[in-house]
């Protein structure tokens, strides 16, 4: 039986499954010790917890226990990495080669560590909403210490090449760091055979908690050096001092482990109910797909619709169905999406698009009833455009 409102927003963040919510519950009450505490049983139950925890987390990417650094989550961990090897590898160099749609946590850390004396290079995107391992290797330089490349758009859902890019790196000795906060738990992520050397990623994508994330450290050809943010006990190796978050370091271990389960089978369920979706308001008419269709995550669609602003689309629909119309971080602001504009795509359009991620609660049902509620919404905000009144008058006259 259908249940309003209908949450089609998982990008933005998803709820957290019953299943991890049992795993962490013993951790905020009966087993509430500090992990660092080695001199009791509290703190012996609560270090097993965070041990098996990383076991899991590290599975899901095929990482070992020992790589995984423990976070508050994604954009700690994107800090971390960023900050972190541009002041480890300082007398090396101090060049980083990115992309212009990276998502605002590693945009505005790059920004920063420009004005620290930091030179980077913004590589543009296709229509696609990809770069090639090849434009990559062209922007590299004698003294570039990071190629930062996120695996998979928060706003599109586009795949970016990166076992190419991995491949590009290794060979010339820089390292390679991705944000897969999007695509680990939804597509097969491997550390090893993306030829990746750091890795951050986050529960609260994965129908675990919020709070909770992680930084993968190769700790092997190569190591990688870090230098970090937080100081004050030494935890995580040193790389990240505070006391762990135990219960949504359980939270995170299951969720990972849950994902890994069912990866396939849920990518085959949503690619096929976001294709149903997609296919219905395709053909409403004068809607596009950003970035197109060919490289992207099963449980993305980002839509534009001609002459219906898609602000006013969400007025008309929120009530009822929460979607959203780019990236949670940056959703109150008034300017276009910075990646929508990177794919060469007018204010305009970009205005009018519609991101729909669906995730591991969508059913059937609930794609139905978003698909009659957006096409009445857009057909009646077409009617109160007038340039679209105009010209559908004009081409039927």
């Amino acid at each position: 039986m259908l249940q309003l409102p209908v949450y089609l927003d998982y990008n933005a963040t998803t709820p957290c499954d019953p299943a991890v919510v049992e795993a962490m519950l013993p951790y905020f009450s009966r087993h509430f010790g500090n992990a660092a505490s080695r001199s009791h049983s509290f703190g012996w139950e609560a270090e097993e917890a965070v041990k098996f925890a990383r076991e899991q987390v590290a599975a899901l990417i095929g990482a070992e226990p020992g790589e995984i650094v423990f976070t508050s989550g994604a954009t700690e961990a994107v800090n971390l990495a960023i900050k972190g090897v541009f002041e480890a590898y300082a007398s090396r160099g101090r060049h980083i080669v990115t992309c212009v749609t990276e998502h605002r946590a590693v945009i505005d850390t790059c920004r920063y560590l420009e004005k620290q004396g930091a030179e980077v290079t913004w590589l543009p995107v296709h229509h696609d909403g990809r770069v090639t391992a090849e434009e990559v290797e062209a922007a590299m330089r004698p003294d570039t210490v990071l190629v930062a490349m996120m695996y998979a758009n928060n706003e599109t859902g586009t795949i970016m090449p990166v076992k190419e890019v991995g491949a590009v790196t290794r060979r010339h000795g820089i390292l390679f760091f991705t944000d897969a906060t999007q695509a680990a738990g939804k597509i097969p992520v491997d550390v090893n055979e993306d030829m990746v050397d750091l890795l951050a990623f986050s529960a609260h994508k994965m129908c675990g908690p919020k709070g909770a994330g992680a930084l993968f450290v190769r700790r092997r050809n190569p190591r990688v050096k870090l230098l970090p943010l937080i100081h004050g006990g030494g935890h995580e190796k040193g790389m990240r001092s505070g006391t762990l978050n135990v219960p949504g370091i359980v939270g995170f271990g299951r969720a990972c482990a849950l994902s890994q389960q069912a990866m396939e089978q849920e990518g085959t369920r949503l690619a096929a109910l976001r294709d149903r979706l997609e296919d219905a308001l395709l053909s409403v008419g004068e809607v596009a797909v950003n970035a197109g269709t060919a490289h992207r995550l099963p449980h993305v669609s980002n839509l534009r619709f001609a002459n219906a602003d898609g602000e006013a689309l969400l007025m008309a629909v929120n009530k009822n169905i929460a979607v959203s119309s780019g990236a949670a971080c940056t959703s109150a602001s008034l300017e276009p999406s910075h990646v929508l504009k990177a794919l060469g795509i007018s204010d305009e359009l970009a205005h009018s698009s519609v991101r729909f991620s669906l995730g591991r609660f969508t059913q059937e049902e609930e794609i139905e009833y978003t698909i009659g509620e957006v096409t009445r919404a857009v057909a009646a905000l077409r009617e109160m455009s007038a340039s679209w009144t105009n010209d559908h008058n004009f081409k039927t006259t």
